[in-house]
């Protein structure tokens, strides 16, 4: 079993920053971001593939929002800049056991983390 803890979630206003962390308990190649507005399905906000560093994005968050690894720490990030209150949500990392598990939906990810909460005022 991986154990993924998020932290970095916090309260702040439009167009400020804030960047999450995830910290796996073991190497997962695929590592993504959700979010959940409230009443709202999980949406993907973006992934990488850590062996190459290859990311993808969601089209709200293109531009504004970073994924980025450090390996050796077993961590991932999203830098999150620019920041809406549309932004506003809990926001999850999750872990895929495969690379095709990566993607933009919860479909294929195994791990997840507890959640962190972003609150953006405007």
């Amino acid at each position: 079993q991986v154990q993924l803890v998020e932290s970095g979630g916090g309260s702040v206003q439009a167009g400020g920053a804030l960047r999450l962390s995830c910290a796996a308990s073991r190497y997962i190649n695929c590592m993504g971001w959700f979010r959940q507005h409230p009443g709202k399905e999980r949406e993907g906000v973006g992934y990488i593939y850590r062996s190459e560093g290859v990311t993808y994005y969601a089209d709200p968050v293109k531009g504004r929002f970073t994924v980025s690894r450090d390996n050796a720490k077993n961590t991932v990030y999203l830098q999150m800049n620019s920041l809406k209150p549309e932004d506003t949500a809990m926001y999850y990392c999750a872990g895929g056991k495969f690379s095709d598990s990566c993607g933009l939906t919860t479909v294929g990810y195994n791990y997840w983390g507890q959640g962190t909460q972003v609150t953006v005022s405007s």
